[in-house]
């Protein structure tokens, strides 16, 4: 028992392994700090929904060696950034930039909100006006209609 209690403790406080690798990392702590920043920003391609600074994917190494060499040679990170949609599009970015053929992207998820509010919202308006609240009253009856219904609810039928 306090083997597992052990390992769990040990497994609990560990730090998360990154997937960039040593032979990767450049000298200049400057530009390694740069280099991890953008490789967070951009979209490893095979897994699609994590960084390239967290994919262990072959293509993310490269796009992570790609992006050091772009820094050594003296690209700015807009430029690297820039290269890099070039070449693969703007699903290599992991938050897209605000364009028009991005605005579905954007604005998609909002106006789906709001038509199904709209759509909530007619429902329960033609729901109230077919079953309207009688709050023990019967509209629209005659009196001698009231009187079967009643007598009818309470079990008085033969």
């Amino acid at each position: 028992m306090r083997w597992l209690f052990l390992i769990v403790l040990l497994t609990s406080i560990t730090a998360p392994a990154f997937a960039v690798e040593p032979d990767e990392m450049l000298s200049d702590p400057a530009l390694e700090v740069r280099a991890r920043a953008l490789s967070k920003e951009l979209r490893c391609m095979v897994c699609q929904n994590q960084s390239i600074d967290d994919s262990e994917a072959p293509l993310a190494r490269d796009l992570r060696i790609l992006v050091r060499e772009r820094l050594q040679v003296g690209d700015s990170d807009r430029q690297v950034i820039d290269f890099l949609v070039a070449r693969y599009g703007e699903f290599v970015l992991l938050r897209p930039r605000f364009s028009w053929h991005t605005a579905l992207l954007w604005f998609g998820p909002a106006t789906l909100l709001i038509a199904g509010a709209c759509g909530v919202f007619v429902l329960a308006r033609r729901y109230r006006a077919n079953f309207p609240r009688t709050n023990g009253e019967q509209e629209g009856l005659t009196a001698a209609e009231a009187a079967r219904v009643s007598e009818i609810l309470r079990g008085g039928e033969r």
